[in-house]
């Protein structure tokens, strides 16, 4: 079987104008990304052909940049989140994107967001329970010789896919 290939998104097209039947059709695709182009278009008033080179448009341009699934960590075992900061050494600047790629690879790590501020990096991750998170934090990140600090947060709640208007 051939290795699993890492997909970036498309970049955005720029001067790239969303009119309102584009907008529609985000704000429909954002509540339900299953939806089939005959309900999408129904639900438009516009016809199936029309519709599906509408969402295929809106992919080749970058607005759409995939469709993905929302698995409840819960259901893997993971029934705690945590948000943690990292502020990477000053002389270890340059290996930023090192550091990113390395965070791909880890299985309790579902994002991480590259950051300006006082912290380099918000990393989000799922786990069993707080031994989990600490096991993380001590193997992944304060044993890295780039990472100065680290901060964690625990995640009460998590209220994800709210519509941009």
């Amino acid at each position: 079987m051939p290795p699993k290939r890492s997909r970036t998104p498309k970049e955005l097209q720029p001067g790239h104008e969303l009119d309102h039947i584009d907008r529609k059709i985000l704000d429909l695709l954002r509540d339900d990304a299953r939806m089939t182009n005959q309900a999408l278009s129904a639900a438009l008033g516009v016809a199936p052909s029309t519709c599906l080179a509408r969402v295929k448009a809106l992919q080749q341009a970058g607005v759409i940049r995939r469709f993905t699934v929302d698995v409840d960590p819960r259901a893997l075992g993971r029934g705690i989140e945590a948000l943690i900061s990292v502020r990477l050494r000053p002389g270890a600047r340059q290996q930023m994107v090192a550091f990113g790629e390395n965070l791909k690879k880890v299985p309790e790590v579902t994002q991480y967001f590259f950051v300006g501020g006082m912290d380099d990096f918000l990393i989000h991750v799922t786990a069993r329970d707080t031994d989990h998170i600490r096991q993380f934090v001590l193997e992944h990140l304060s044993a890295d010789p780039v990472v100065a600090t680290t901060q964690t947060s625990l995640v009460f709640d998590h209220v994800s896919g709210l519509a941009s208007h």
